[in-house]
């Protein structure tokens, strides 16, 4: 156990002192030394939390009052276009349509008939046994039982149309979601919850945020319409790490900017039905810059919003170097625009315990792991050697 200890405390102390050895000894510290060079960097610029949702998400929502006797789908279930989801009591309805037809044959009976006492009343006026005033009269009568049988004729088709929406049928193909209201539930067109919601998963939507500063950069570029449609196919990282088999396309942007982000939507083909609405991914956008420089973000040192390098001078001193960078990273490296050129030199790890005109002892990244890992084999032997002993 002693042992043990011993062991981990040095590893600590080794750690610790990685990049700086000899500061203790008077020494020159040694740390990690990268040139960097110009080339085509492709890099993977995340937008988390992103949301999914269907091409277009369907309330369904009864059109008519009554209770529910037949639910004709249950949730989950793929339907299509003028199915049949539910059924509301059409008793009433039928009646309704009844009357109508019964109101419009009692109203074509008075449209017969006073039809036949104008046409009598004609001729009579033709013969002069009767005044122009009582023929007007009855033609008055024949106008006003025609629109009686026209007003018959409008709500015998509204009564039908009301029996038919006791059919709440799907208008559009998609996948059915919660259903919170049973058979025997009453419904009405006035209830604030919908009856279902129907899913168009054929395609999908899927809404990021690109920050303030992202959009000022499009926008200098070009028309933003113009630069949307230059910009390559997405990705989505769905929520489990793995990445969706098919890649998407970014169609628009949202011209309001909320706590200094603006809202995209992507558009991503679904045919397998994998993504859901109300589901949650990460939107992966490709860049590939040529000429680029490419440094880890570990060599930089950050102060007011400034980035900085340390770059080594022909003397093995460092000098305090600014720079700039691409307004989009991987979360791991920086591609410079400005402040280093091909050949240049930078320290790559320490970075924060260097100072402007600081001399120190360059070394490769593959020597400074190796010596790491030969302290670590020269402790191990060590304490085994003292173990036997």
């Amino acid at each position: 156990m002693k042992s043990r200890i011993v062991l981990f405390a040095f590893c600590v102390a080794l750690l610790s002192s990685c990049g700086n050895k000899g500061n203790d000894t008077g020494k020159v510290p040694e740390f990690a030394v990268q040139e960097v060079q110009k080339s085509t960097v492709s890099l993977m610029s995340s937008h988390p939390a992103a949301t999914i949702e269907g091409k277009q998400d369907v309330e369904i929502r009864p059109q008519v009052s009554g209770f529910i006797t037949k639910l004709c789908v249950d949730e989950g279930a793929t339907v299509r276009k003028g199915q049949v989801l539910f059924i509301i009591d059409p008793v009433q309805y039928a009646a309704a349509v009844r009357t109508a037809e019964a109101a419009i044959k009692t109203a074509e009976a008075a449209v017969n008939t006073q039809q036949i006492t104008v046409d009598n009343k004609r001729e009579l006026n033709k013969k002069q046994i009767i005044s122009d005033y009582d023929l007007s009269m009855a033609e008055n009568s024949l106008a006003q039982a025609q629109a009686q049988l026209a007003q018959a004729q409008a709500q015998l088709t509204t009564a039908k149309q009301n029996l038919s929406f006791t059919q709440v049928k799907s208008p559009t193909d998609g996948i059915i979601s919660k259903i919170p209201y049973r058979l025997g539930a009453l419904v009405s067109p006035s209830m604030a919850t919908p009856m279902t919601t129907v899913s168009e998963l054929g395609e999908v939507n899927v809404y990021f945020n690109m920050t303030e500063k992202e959009l000022l950069a499009m926008a200098k570029s070009g028309d933003i319409k113009e630069e949307l449609n230059k910009m390559p196919a997405v990705k989505l990282q769905l929520i489990d790490g793995t990445m969706y088999d098919a890649e998407g396309k970014i169609e628009i942007v949202t011209g309001v900017i909320e706590n200094g982000s603006v809202l995209m939507r992507a558009k991503f083909p679904n045919d397998n039905h994998i993504l859901h609405s109300g589901g949650s991914a990460n939107i992966l956008i490709p860049y590939n810059m040529e000429n680029a420089i490419n440094i880890p973000q570990s060599a930089t040192v950050e102060i007011q919003d400034k980035k900085f390098v340390y770059t080594l001078q022909p003397d093995n001193t460092v000098k305090y170097t600014e720079i700039t960078i691409f307004n989009l990273d991987n979360g791991k490296d920086y591609l410079v625009t400005s402040g280093l050129n091909s050949g240049d030199k930078i320290v790559i790890e320490g970075v924060q315990t260097l100072k402007d005109g600081m001399k120190i002892q360059p070394i490769t990244p593959a020597q400074k792991e190796a010596n790491y890992q030969q302290a670590l084999k020269d402790q191990h032997d060590g304490n085994l050697a003292t173990a036997f002993n």
